[in-house]
């Protein structure tokens, strides 16, 4: 496996999307030898998925790399594209919108053969790192289709909440975000949360999980019935990659 999780798309002072991780993006060419990649925007509601394609393409060319985009949306087969695919991204957007698309077209058997038996590289950001989860049950995003499905591609087993934010707002009486999560963990309490920031991404590569933050912010990991726990870059997670939900 060599998968990227990026938390966001891009971070104050970037241009390009997925820029601040950049660097593991060439890496993670160099090291596959990937050259066209497979972008499933399904997620993107008020854009065009051209666009989206077309923002990938413009990183590649910012990166250095000599890197192709296709969208699976002008794919005449979603699933042959999926087999014959060298490299796979999926973009941010609704979570709910892009899980339930690979569903009803039959994409989400495709996706993990492709990544997890032919080792083909991913990277996902926002809603495309969600949905490697279990479930995309620990999404922001309001479930703005009827007919969810909530579970999902299980790259990995345990639950992430993208854009993690450890604030609260002056005069919000509403939930926060840990305390969301906290109501999650109330009902799941066998499933682990982990809040990765903006500007951090998680790396699976062979098995091995690391963090990684271009801004150093920690990650935040949340159990049930225990304090949450913080996580420097470079710290060792791999425990995160024996647990059973």
């Amino acid at each position: 496996m060599d998968i990227l999780l990026l938390s966001n798309g891009k971070i104050a002072g970037n241009t390009h999307v997925m820029e601040f991780a950049g660097d593991a993006i060439v890496e993670q060419v160099k090291r596959t030898g990937a050259k066209h990649f497979l972008v499933i925007p399904y997620a993107v509601i008020r854009s065009s998925h051209d666009d989206r394609v077309a923002m990938v393409q413009a990183t590649f060319d910012r990166l250095g790399l000599d890197c192709v985009a296709t969208g699976i949306h002008q794919a005449a087969d979603p699933v042959k594209a999926i087999e014959q695919a060298e490299g796979i991204i999926v973009s941010g957007g609704n979570t709910w919108v892009l899980n339930k698309k690979l569903h009803d077209l039959g994409l989400v058997g495709p996706l993990r053969k492709a990544v997890l038996a032919k080792g083909v590289p991913y990277i996902g950001w926002s809603a495309g790192t969600n949905i490697a989860c279990p479930t995309i049950r620990t999404t922001n995003d309001m479930p703005i289709v009827t007919s969810a499905v909530l579970t999902s591609l299980n790259f990995v087993p345990f639950q992430i909440n993208p854009y993690y934010l450890e604030a609260s707002v002056e005069g919000h009486m509403g939930e926060n975000r840990d305390e969301r999560i906290q109501e999650f963990l109330e009902v799941n309490q066998h499933e682990p949360v982990m809040g990765i920031p903006e500007g951090t991404w998680l790396q699976l590569l062979d098995g091995q999980l690391s963090y990684h933050a271009a801004n150093g912010k920690p990650l935040k990991l949340f159990r049930y019935g225990e304090e949450p726990v913080y996580f420097e870059a470079e710290q060792d997670i791999q425990f995160m990659m024996e647990i059973s939900c």
